[in-house]
């Protein structure tokens, strides 16, 4: 009976050799669900505490981050130059005139002359008459004149002896031809503001207006701008030259 001849060591490369030396190297460290409770708490606190120790050997590898300071200058300085203030937007008061857009009559009195007027139409009254306005018409006005009219030659004052601005009915009888009426007649009695007598206040009151004196600069004035605002058909103006005596 012949006996089988026995095999030889068998040989183990070198990359074989590291790997398992490598392997043997390393510690067996179970899964940790493989362990009891109080192991795996063992366990986790050992890995933790390994983690910190080397985060705290570890070289600081991250920037150094500066905070970058919000204000440049200090309290004290911005007290010394301090900001400018914005200038508050400018008033236009021609946008607070309500009456801008509003067309200007054309009996309004542009200029009082010492022997009469003018207009805005234009027309010139001169000769020493006054202005009669009315309805929007410009007519010459001489109430001084008495009955017979200038062919008489005759004229009278019109301030009375108790010093009242007196004129008749007569002198107010165009606009007893106008209807309707205007509510206001403004009267300019010359360079000075004269009371009326009983009879003058009595025959405007007659023909249903009310009456304001003024002087004649001052009564074209009122007049323009109530004419303006109102219209001519509710105002009417009645002015003596400046320079009748």
């Amino acid at each position: 009976m012949t006996t089988p001849a026995l095999a030889g060591p068998a040989r183990i490369s070198s990359s074989a050799l590291r790997a398992l030396s490598s392997t043997a190297a390393r510690p067996f460290t179970p899964c940790p669900r493989a362990q009891p409770p109080r192991v795996r708490r063992f366990i986790a606190t050992s890995f933790c505490s390994r983690t910190r120790l080397a985060t705290a050997h570890a070289p600081n590898l991250a920037p150094q981050l500066h905070a970058r300071p919000l204000h440049t200058t200090t309290p004290t300085e911005r007290q010394k130059h301090p900001q400018p203030e914005k200038a508050p937007k400018k008033t236009d008061l021609g946008d607070l005139d309500v009456l801008a857009s509003a067309p200007v009559p054309s009996t309004a009195v542009e200029v009082c002359h010492t022997d009469g007027f003018s207009l805005n139409s234009g027309v010139q009254i001169q000769d020493g008459a006054g202005a009669l306005l009315v309805s929007g018409k410009a007519f010459c006005w001489k109430p001084w004149l008495v009955d017979g009219g200038a062919g008489g030659g005759g004229k009278r004052r019109l301030v009375n002896e108790k010093g009242q601005w007196d004129v008749g009915e007569e002198g107010f009888a165009l606009l007893s031809l106008v209807w309707p009426r205007p509510d206001l007649l403004i009267l300019g009695l010359g360079p000075s503001i004269l009371p009326l007598s009983p009879a003058t206040r009595r025959a405007i009151s007659n023909l249903g207006m009310r009456v304001e004196v003024l002087d004649t600069r001052n009564a074209a004035s009122q007049y323009n701008l109530l004419a303006t605002e109102r219209g001519v058909e509710d105002v009417a103006a009645a002015l003596i030259p400046l320079g009748w005596k």
